[in-house]
C-alpha cells in the first residue's frame, strides 16, 4: 500500500544514520516495528502487584524433578 507521508527530513536522516539501513522503508519499518512493541510492553507494566506469587518457590528444585 503506497502511503505518502511528510516525514520531518532531518529526523529521518538521523534515525537512517543511527539505524544502519540501506533504505529510508527499511529505516520506517524498523522503527514502526519498535514502537509496537515499546507500546505492546507497556501493557505488561499494568500487571504488576496484580500477580501472586511463592517467595519461597524453588524454580531451581522444580527444573531437578523428573
Amino acid at each position: 500500500m503506497a502511503t505518502n507521508l511528510a516525514i520531518d527530513p532531518e529526523l529521518l536522516e538521523t534515525a537512517h544514520a543511527v539505524g544502519g539501513h540501506k533504505t529510508k522503508k527499511a529505516t520506517v519499518t524498523e522503527a514502526l516495528t519498535e514502537y509496537v512493541q515499546r507500546r505492546k510492553q507497556r501493557s505488561v507494566l499494568e500487571l504488576f502487584g496484580k500477580i501472586e506469587y511463592e517467595p519461597d518457590y524453588d524454580y531451581k528444585a522444580q527444573r531437578r524433578r523428573e
